[in-house]
């Protein structure tokens, strides 16, 4: 059975979700970075991420070459990082605030929060590769996210949102 691919995409963009961006160093300390809505908690003991990336990105060499990967949980004031880390190629961090981690990692400023990990596995998945990371490091900053629902981006409405 064959899947129309945009007929897929319309389908999966019904589902919500946050959006990351995925942060790493190639061998020579260059920063890479990618947003990412492929990101999920997979278990508890041990801390366990899970954050899917395009072979085909720059960005994947990156986690390739460091075993290393950060993510900034973007806040809903962040959608022009988003949208500037969805984009191919690089500069993707000129004039972006970045801190760097208690791991060392590239994270954004301005995040709900980060989370710093060490590449636990990975496995091929279609055209992305699926990485577990093992949380090294977290930081909790806490607000409002952003969200992506239906190709666009969204913010919550009304009393106790975000809490």
């Amino acid at each position: 059975m064959s899947i129309d691919p945009d007929h897929f995409r319309r389908a999966m963009a019904q589902f919500a979700t946050g959006i990351t961006v995925v942060t790493t160093r190639d061998a020579g300390g260059r920063l890479l970075g990618l947003t990412a809505n492929a990101f999920c908690s997979v278990s508890l003991s041990p801390p366990l991420v899970l954050v899917c990336v395009g072979e085909r990105s720059e960005t994947h060499v990156g986690f390739r070459e460091s075993g290393r990967f950060g993510v900034s949980v973007l806040a809903e004031g962040q959608k022009a990082l988003s949208e500037r880390f969805a984009l191919p190629g690089s500069g993707k961090f000129e004039n972006v605030p970045v801190l760097t981690g208690p791991g060392g990692l590239p994270l954004l400023e301005g995040a709900l929060a980060h989370v710093e990990c060490r590449i636990w596995a990975d496995y091929p998945g279609g055209d992305h590769t699926i990485y577990l990371g093992e949380v090294e490091h977290v930081q909790v900053f806490g607000g409002r996210p952003l969200l992506f629902h239906g190709s666009l981006y969204l913010g919550l409405k009304g009393e106790g949102a975000g809490a």
